[in-house]
């Protein structure tokens, strides 16, 4: 399945901000993340040739059928984090039939904190698809943004729908997410490939069956629209707004939908949406690629890194962490968990993807493989694997892989058609990234098997009259 970059934030000196969203596919919530989240596309052309569509902006005047919506007033309430207050905003479910019902948001919000003339509100959104903007907000972005911007501007997030505290979308238990994470994601042969495509057709099922309410309304057209909502809502006039990597699909939707009603807008690490699922797919595995050249050089210049010394290329580095892989595939490493969780390729690998969003990270990683190579203990790779998955102790995760699962599959058509189409690709996966090539290329098949079918295409926006 395709998957959108996100980068963790970096942390602001004054403040331990936890690492809020990343990209998760049917896998490794593979995160085909990463740390370049530009394309090596351009704007006209996807892998299936010129892009036609473009999104068109939606009529200046609101529907009347909107009207209660956009003139509702929100109840603020403590919420637990000093300094901030929440509230829920209703939206239509379907916007093509706003009697439907509604589909209720969480909002969460940060005053203004210093003098000066207010500039009304600045909403941020930080990714995924699937990351918390309420959870963004009230630990990195109301707390870590520059004090200049906190002091002028009502700090607002709300997360999308589907999302954590909006109506989560949701698949399957803690124990059924244990086993869809630890099932291996580069089939040796056919009896493992089965076990892949049974996996992700449960983990699809599963949404189908928990989410079916929700899951043909979890686009990011639909919350863009839920966003204009709000912009009215708390007064104003245009939207002021701050997105990362997916956060910047979100805004520029919103700005080809209602483009003379954008203020302010910052779009960081920008996504290119004339791409389709598999190109987007593979232009990130190439970015992750250069996120791991990059710890790669770096792990050798130090004393405890186990994946080789001083002069030890990138592409040694590469074969003796693949080496390692195999090794986990064959004999899983004992974690001490309390489940019984042991460390298997899928999850070692997941460990690994989530230390290469922060360069913070990779001291961690480069002791957490030493236990796992040299002294046969994977506690330190399950950790990051389950920090990555938002996994706690108690064995309950949070929706983050269930919605962004139902947003990309909403978003863009599959990238294969089965997993015979993945054999096919996975050469141009593997000289895209030979580490990680294959696992990234199987992670794509989790829309394959989508309950419901796409309802967006690659297209382009042009969000002409917007600032």
């Amino acid at each position: 399945m395709h998957t959108r970059p996100t980068p963790r934030p970096r942390r602001h000196r004054r403040t331990r901000a936890r690492s809020v969203i990343r990209t998760t596919a049917g896998f490794l919530a593979a995160a085909a993340l990463l740390v370049s989240a530009c394309s090596a596309g351009n704007s006209t052309t996807s892998a299936g040739g010129a892009v036609e569509a473009a999104l068109a902006e939606l009529p200046r005047s609101t529907p009347s059928a909107l009207t209660s919506y956009y003139g509702q007033r929100l109840r603020w309430r403590d919420c637990g984090a000093p300094g901030f207050q929440c509230a829920t905003m209703k939206a239509p479910l379907d916007y093509d039939d706003p009697a439907a019902g509604d589909v209720r948001l969480a909002v969460a919000r940060k005053k203004a904190t210093g003098k000066g003339k207010p500039l009304g509100s600045l909403m941020v959104n930080p990714g995924g698809p699937g990351g918390s903007a309420v959870g963004y907000l009230q630990q990195y972005a109301g707390v870590g943004y520059p004090e200049r911007v906190r002091a002028r501007y009502d700090m607002v997030a709300m997360d999308p729908r589907g999302v954590a505290r909006s109506e989560p979308v949701e698949c399957l238990s803690g124990r059924q997410m244990d086993a869809y994470t630890q099932t291996d994601q580069t089939p040796d042969d056919e009896k493992e490939r089965d076990a892949l495509v049974a996996a992700d057709r449960k983990f699809a099922e599963g949404c189908g069956t928990r989410s079916a309410r929700l899951l043909r309304h979890v686009s990011t057209v639909e919350a863009a629209r839920d966003m204009d909502i709000l912009r009215a809502v708390l007064g104003d006039r245009k939207l002021t707004y701050v997105g990362a990597s997916y956060g910047t699909f979100l805004g520029a939707t919103y700005a080809g939908l209602f483009p003379r009603r954008v203020g302010r807008m910052v779009l960081d690490g920008a996504m290119d949406p004339s791409l389709d699922a598999r190109r987007l797919n593979l232009d990130q595995t190439a970015g992750f690629e250069t996120a791991f050249q990059a710890f790669a050089k770096d792990c050798v210049r130090h004393a405890d890194c186990p994946l080789g010394g001083r002069g030890t290329t990138p592409a040694r580095v590469g074969d003796r962490l693949q080496a390692f892989f195999r090794k986990v595939d064959a004999h899983p490493v004992p974690t001490g968990d309390a489940d019984g969780r042991k460390l298997g390729e899928a999850l070692a690998t997941t460990g690994v993807i989530a230390s290469m969003y922060d360069e913070g990270a990779w001291g961690q990683l480069r002791r957490a493989l030493t236990s796992a190579m040299k002294k046969n203990d994977g506690a330190g790779l399950l950790s990051l694997a389950d920090s990555y998955y938002e996994r706690d102790a108690s064995g309950r995760y949070s929706n983050l892989m269930m919605a962004n699962a139902a947003v990309n599959c909403l978003d863009l058509p599959p990238a294969f058609t089965g997993p015979e189409d993945v054999q096919k690709a996975l050469p141009a996966f593997e000289k895209a990234s030979p580490v990680f090539g294959p696992a990234l290329a199987w992670a794509t098949l989790n829309c394959t098997y989508w309950p419901v079918r796409a309802t967006g295409e690659p297209h382009r926006i042009e969000a002409k009259g917007a600032a």
